[in-house]
């Protein structure tokens, strides 16, 4: 679930492997690009962490983010 906390929305995210992470870290990067709204994200082993806000905007959470956000909970449906 995502959570809102210090004007980022972030959920952590956790594969089975790094192979399952980065292929998941590649679908979302496609997501991102097609928006040209890109995460601040990281990645060790199996563990994907994400924050999105919108810099633009102040760096505060949009509706930019919230979009972004429904597309990467659908890559995982």
């Amino acid at each position: 679930m995502w959570q809102e906390t210090n004007h980022q929305l972030y959920r952590k995210f956790q594969f089975a492997n790094f192979s399952e992470a980065f292929a998941f870290m590649t679908r979302v990067a496609i997501e991102a690009e097609k928006m040209d709204h890109h995460p601040l994200w990281t990645n060790v082993w199996n563990t994907v962490e994400i924050w999105l806000s919108t810099h633009d905007a102040g760096n505060v959470v949009t509706d930019k983010d919230r979009m972004l956000a429904a597309r990467i909970d659908a890559l995982l449906a």
